[in-house]
């Protein structure tokens, strides 16, 4: 599994969901996280950016993502 540099969760206004960035060195793997609610709490978002990265082969730690409101 490859090591991510970090990920940012942000809510993106115009489709109504969360999104999520992983780096890894220069690379940006960005994914929507669509089942997560607008309401959801910071815990809530950094654990599905590192269960996300995750499922695409990547090891994030949960302390370097970062959460954008």
């Amino acid at each position: 599994m490859l090591k991510a540099t970090k990920a940012t969760v942000d809510w993106d206004k115009d489709k109504n969901h969360w999104r999520v960035r992983v780096q890894v060195g220069e690379e940006v793997i960005k994914r929507t996280l669509a089942d997560v609610p607008q309401g959801a709490t910071d815990d809530v978002l950094r654990h599905k950016a590192v269960e996300d990265a995750q499922e695409e082969g990547y090891e994030v730690d949960p302390a370097s993502v970062s959460i954008l409101h």
